[in-house]
């Protein structure tokens, strides 16, 4: 028996900024790389604010602690270096070998701490487009590549993250396990009668994300509008919360779509609900990587989504493309979609994904990232 068998278990933190609807699709990306840790791995999952539990994955502490806090804002920034010797403590008590930090956010929080904690490896995962400040850099190239590796899920934002800082950039593409993700899946009638859509009828469309500008459900509903012009019968549902939703339901009742969207808010069981639609569409204006596009394509669903890098990198031609925020290319791809051959689009979309040796690239690469300093 090796001396590294004799060792106890790696021991895990994964941090996030917080738990709740709005963080789901993080916290799904980090269940992932976990799941992948060695057998016995002692996982704790920290959630800086609150709202957990966040992880099916190990067990679920909440710090509870303010925004203005954790940005050094006004007076709490005196009270910040108290709270963080005190966070370093709790690390050190863990026993903490590995930590997973989630973004730029939580790293400017947590990094320094490292500095007193030279045994301890931390894996930054980078999941969308982020702006980093000149401070954000330095603090980043202020650690050699054994204690600090920087992680992004997709290959186009390892470019830009790359280009940026100037540093090497691990990618870790997200991935879904195919079979236990099409196991959970409801069929066609069963995910309708759950969104209490009829059974019967025109074209059916999801759009799946938060209400926030980058998604691109304000002009996603222009776009539909003029679709429906053509095609009366569509139908659009859109799965998400978030602070547009005020302006999106103005939009609706302006466009007159009260009969023809639905708002249907943040869905639990969302990953079931995917075959409920004829076709799904991506107006994102901005991504990292989005899962959903796995999720509808590993579900059968065909996509139509913007003409993004991130998404090129995963559908390459199989891929049904329009270019951002172009209201009347959107108009004629959703038409174009739902009068041509969707099933046959959905296998070319399967086939280019290639989930199960997507699934395998993310299990080896985790293997690596979480193994003990």
């Amino acid at each position: 028996m090796s001396l590294a068998d004799d060792r106890a278990p790696v021991s895990i933190v994964n941090i996030m900024w917080s738990g709740g609807a709005p963080y789901v699709s993080v916290h799904r990306v980090h269940q992932q790389v976990l799941s992948q840790a060695e057998p016995g791995a002692v996982i704790s999952n920290w959630l800086l604010q609150g709202q957990g539990p966040c992880s099916t994955v190990g067990t679920t502490r909440e710090w509870q602690l303010p925004t203005r806090l954790l940005k050094g804002r006004g007076v709490w920034k005196l009270l910040r270096p108290w709270v963080q010797r005190r966070f370093r403590h709790a690390l050190e008590q863990a026993n903490c070998e590995v930590l997973v930090l989630d973004g730029i956010g939580v790293s400017k929080f947590v990094l320094p701490l490292l500095r007193r904690l030279p045994d301890v490896r931390a894996v930054i995962l980078f999941h969308g487009a982020t702006r980093l400040n000149p401070a954000e850099i330095a603090l980043l190239r202020s650690f050699n590549a054994a204690q600090v590796t920087l992680v992004a899920v997709s290959n186009a934002l390892a470019e830009v993250l790359g280009r940026d800082l100037g540093m090497p950039v691990t990618v870790l593409r997200s991935a879904l396990e195919p079979g236990a993700f099409r196991q959970q899946l409801l069929t066609r009638e069963q995910a309708r009668q759950r969104l209490g859509l009829p059974l019967d009828g025109g074209p059916v469309l999801g759009a799946v994300g938060r209400l926030v500008e980058s998604k691109g459900f304000d002009y996603l509903l222009d776009a539909f509008a003029r679709a429906r012009k053509q095609q009366p019968a569509m139908r659009l549902v859109i799965l998400g919360e978030g602070g547009q939703r005020a302006q999106l339901e103005a939009r609706i009742s302006a466009l007159d779509l009260k009969s023809a969207v639905s708002l249907l808010g943040h869905a639990e069981d969302l990953i079931r609900l995917y075959r409920a639609f004829d076709w799904v569409v991506i107006p994102s204006r901005a991504e990292g990587l989005g899962l959903v596009v796995q999720e509808a394509v590993t579900a059968d669903v065909p996509v139509l989504c913007s003409d993004l890098a991130v998404f090129r990198e995963q559908l390459g031609e199989s891929g049904c493309y329009a270019p951002v925020g172009d209201v009347a290319a959107w108009a004629q791809a959703i038409v174009d979609s739902v009068t041509g051959a969707g099933c046959e689009v959905a296998h070319a979309q399967y086939q280019a994904l290639a989930p199960e040796q997507a699934w395998q690239r993310l299990n080896q690469t985790s293997i690596e990232l979480l193994r003990r300093p």
